[in-house]
């Protein structure tokens, strides 16, 4: 791309549009919105170190985070994208890229500390590629992980699950320690964040599919089906109640009377 068109881009922009990507799931155009975002912000590195060659201030370029904040994000977004995609070698670089953003000149505390917080989400992301890849020799060590940082718990669990089904692992007794650890500590998995947590209900819905516990698999989905009915998110919702007719000769009377009370409720909302 021709350097008059990158100084015309703000990256604050390209972030928005790589969000926008990833919520309709189009992982070609994350991969192609990163790149644009790491021109640009090559491009505005570029230009702030052969001015302060010349022992002159660059032009200001006004952007909302510290310049390496949108380094991490573009190699971030494009391993996410190549994870989605099954390319695990490209995501693994990618998790390399962000992991060490060290390299900046002049990074000041806010810098430094952006710095540490991609390094996180690198190994965060590293276990979990390689979980989702297969190697079930790495749970043990993920499991202790997730136990050392509870903020991590919700999309662990969900990477876990969706492995477990994909790789037909029986996780039971992981889900076990982290119910035991929950009630220990007087918490619950009911996170602010409704998107991770539709997520995680929906593979475990599948998981429980697996298992032979439809039942349980019904209880999973009608959670996720009003997380998906909360976040608005048509496809979701489709999603969920393909997988609930599918376990509907199994479930309750009882189920299918929630079930149905929760899809009149959520019709008279949108009529």
């Amino acid at each position: 791309m021709r350097k008059s068109i990158l100084k015309s881009l703000k990256p604050d922009i390209i972030v928005e549009m790589l969000d926008m990507a990833v919520a309709f799931e189009n992982w070609n155009k994350v991969m192609e919105r990163a790149d644009m975002l790491y021109q640009c912000v090559q491009s505005i590195h570029e230009e702030r170190q052969e001015y302060q060659s010349k022992g002159v201030p660059a032009p200001h370029i006004h952007i909302e985070r510290p310049l390496v904040y949108y380094y991490g994000f573009s190699h971030l977004m494009r391993g996410m994208a190549h994870q989605k995609m099954g390319q695990v070698d490209q995501a693994r670089a990618c998790i390399a890229q962000y992991g060490d953003l060290g390299w900046m000149e002049d990074l000041n505390e806010v810098g430094m500390l952006v710095v540490q917080e991609f390094r996180h989400k690198a190994l965060v992301n590293r276990y979990a590629l390689e979980i989702e890849a297969g190697q079930v020799q790495l749970l043990e060590e993920y499991v202790n992980f997730l136990l050392e940082h509870p903020e991590e718990w919700l999309a662990g669990l969900k990477v876990i699950t969706e492995a477990a089904v994909r790789h037909r692992w029986q996780i039971d007794r992981v889900l076990d320690v982290f119910e035991d650890q929950m009630q220990g500590e007087g918490t619950e998995i009911n996170s602010s964040n409704n998107e991770g947590m539709y997520h995680y209900c929906y593979q475990r819905a599948l998981y429980e599919q697996w298992m032979e516990r439809p039942q349980e698999a019904v209880e999973f989905i009608l959670q996720a089906i009003r997380l998906a009915h909360k976040l608005g998110m048509d496809r979701y919702f489709i999603r969920c109640t393909v997988l609930l007719e599918s376990l509907r000769e199994e479930a309750t009377a009882e189920q299918i009377g929630r079930y149905r009370v929760m899809l009149e409720g959520i019709g008279q909302e949108r009529i």
